[in-house]
C-alpha cells in the first residue's frame, strides 16, 4: 500500500532568473525537509541554510512547520537596502510625489 503524500512547490528568485521545484513528499513533511530536498541548495551556493528565512505563501515560517497539500515554499533573498532608508531618499529629493 502507498503511503500518503503531498505535492508541494519550492520557489528562490535569485536576480538572474527565478527557479522553481514541485516535489512529492511524505505527509507530515517539513520546509526544512522540502528545502533539503529540492536541490536548490546544490544549485544556488548562495543559499546558506543557517541565515537564510523562508516562508509560505508570503508569511514567514521556521523550518519545522508541517506542510501541506499545494503549500508553495519561499526561499527569501537578504535585502539589499534597507526599505526605510531608501523611502526617506525618495522623500529627501522629492522623487515618486506627484507635483501640481
Amino acid at each position: 500500500m502507498k503511503s500518503p503524500s503531498i505535492m508541494v512547490e519550492v520557489v528562490y528568485a535569485p536576480p538572474a532568473k527565478p527557479m522553481r521545484r514541485r516535489l512529492k513528499l511524505p505527509v507530515g513533511s517539513t520546509v526544512g525537509e522540502a528545502i533539503r530536498g529540492c536541490g536548490l541548495l546544490a544549485i544556488c551556493i548562495e543559499i546558506d541554510p543557517s541565515r537564510i528565512r523562508v516562508g509560505i505563501f508570503g508569511r514567514v515560517v521556521q523550518f519545522d512547520r508541517p506542510l501541506r497539500d499545494g503549500d508553495r515554499v519561499e526561499i527569501y533573498r537578504a535585502l539589499i537596502a534597507d526599505p526605510k532608508e531608501v523611502r526617506r531618499r525618495r522623500a529627501a529629493c522629492g522623487a515618486g510625489w506627484a507635483r501640481t
